[in-house]
Formats: C-alpha cells, structure tokens, sequence
C-alpha cells in the first residue's frame, strides 16, 4: 500500500507541477553581485549584473545602507519614470533616479525597498545604493516582462555581510 500512496503522490504532483506556467522566482546574491531569475525546474531563465547597499549586513533600520536578506515577495511594480531623489552628494534632486520602474519588494518593518534601475549605469555590479537593488535600466525592463505581484525573491548575504553581523 506505501507504494501505491507514493505512485498517487507522485502523479498528483506532476500534474500540479506541469499545470503551474511561468512559475518563476528571483534570487538576487550580495555576494556575486548578481540577480537571477530562475523557473520553478531551478533552471535560470535571466541574469544580470546588480549594485546593493553600501554597507555590509543585513538592513537594521532607515538609511543604514545595507540591503535586506531574507525570502521576500513583490508587492508591486510600479512607473518610476518621473521620480527624482537626492542622494545628499550636493547634486540636488535627480531625475530617472530609479529608472524606468521599481518593483517594490515586500520587507517587514522596512520600507522603500526593491528592484529599481538606475541614472548611474557604472555603479552596477558595485555596493552602491542606500538598501535597493539596481539593476541596468535594459535589464530592469527585460526582468519586468517576468515579474508580478507576489513573486518570490531571496536576497542572499556575502561572506563580508556574515562577518559584519558577527561584529555587531
């Protein structure tokens, strides 16, 4: 009978598993500096260069620099084409800051956080925001057409990010 159990289970699952269609997920790796989009076989499906907080460790509060680890989920995404921010280096307010969108990620007791593009192209793949993910703003717009609301995405620590919380 455990045999049978298991052939019911296994067809079950199958069929489950074949009728999900672009089930998808992100993974983006402070320590690679690279955001993947994998389907649900584990196979990647896009990767691209990615810049990350300024600082190393996990996100602790507001304008700490660091980008928060953990699974998270998408809770939006959304035309960031006309927003501007300043970024305190005495260039005042810059347009396409964020680049043409920004996937707002849903991170508990933080806000503000996702996936964004970028004014500043060269600062990809470097520690280089205030908590968000950048990406290119050609990237960021290939990844869109596979993102939608609830979308799982892991941000994953560096080695340097676990040095960092064991220090503090």
């Amino acid at each position: 009978m455990p045999y049978a159990g298991a052939i019911f289970l296994y067809k079950k699952y199958s069929s489950e598993l074949a009728s999900v269609k672009n089930a998808r997920f992100i993974i983006a790796d402070k320590s690679s500096m690279t955001l993947t989009l994998y389907d649900y076989h584990g196979d990647t499906v896009l990767q691209f260069p990615m810049a990350c907080g300024k600082a190393f460790g996990n996100k602790q509060r507001r304008g700490d620099m660091r980008t928060p680890e953990g699974v998270f989920r998408v809770e939006s995404v959304e035309d960031a084409s006309a927003w501007t921010h300043d970024f305190g280096d005495g260039q005042g307010e810059i347009n396409g800051a964020y680049g043409p969108l920004f996937i707002r990620l849903h991170c508990p007791n933080q806000k503000g956080i996702g996936i964004h593009g970028t004014h500043l192209p060269e600062s990809i793949g470097t520690r280089a925001t205030e908590g968000c993910i950048r990406l290119r703003n050609k990237d960021l717009l290939q990844l869109s057409k596979y993102v939608h609301a609830g979308m799982v995405v892991a941000v994953l620590p560096s080695k340097d990010d676990i040095l960092e919380k064991t220090e503090l």
